[in-house]
């Protein structure tokens, strides 16, 4: 680096910048292994207090969890508590609950943080694109007009205004009474 770049690196210059360093691990591919019970995040999330785990609700055979890396403040993951990797391997019971779980996940982001809309979606298998494929999960994305800007497009960056934890416990305050 030349003297005259190291003086500039910090330097004011008009711009904000979003610095996102914890999303090179996924970037990366840095992904932990998606064997249950070694590693498979969707396996463990379930073993840690909720709030260390970003679980937002607990059912009998599926749980909600906040995406650790999200397209929106909100992203949650519906997941059987069951390791399996298609949605046909969920048996009837876990099918009606993984269902009901989804729409409530949306009633509380509708409740949390009004949306414009939902992408819902399961990405079934690597080839499709699912990031931990060994184990199901549903994703619940909350949409507003205008979210999709120059930065996810252009600059690879997607600017998040909400902290995690703070998400969660927005959802956990607004999730529906069962």
């Amino acid at each position: 680096m030349t003297e005259d770049a190291a003086d500039l690196a910090g330097s004011p210059d008009g711009f904000e910048r979003l610095w996102t360093p914890h999303r090179m691990a996924y970037v990366r591919g840095e992904r932990p292994s998606e064997s249950a019970g070694q590693g498979c995040p969707f396996c463990a999330a379930p073993g840690k207090e909720d709030a260390e785990g970003l679980i937002v609700h607990r059912g009998v055979s599926c749980y909600v969890v906040l995406n650790l890396f999200p397209y929106n403040p909100g992203h949650l993951l519906i997941c059987p508590y069951r390791h399996v990797p298609l949605y046909l391997d969920l048996t009837e019971e876990e099918t009606e609950e993984f269902t009901r779980l989804t729409k409530s996940a949306m009633r509380a982001v509708q409740a949390a943080s009004g949306p414009h809309g939902f992408n819902l979606g399961m990405n079934q298998g690597e080839v499709a694109g699912a990031g931990v494929a060994a184990h199901l999960h549903q994703h619940v994305v909350p949409r507003w007009g205008g979210d999709a800007n120059f930065l996810p497009i252009v600059g690879r960056t997607k600017a998040l205004p909400q902290l995690l934890d703070d998400v969660r416990r927005q959802l956990v305050a607004a999730w529906p009474q069962e």
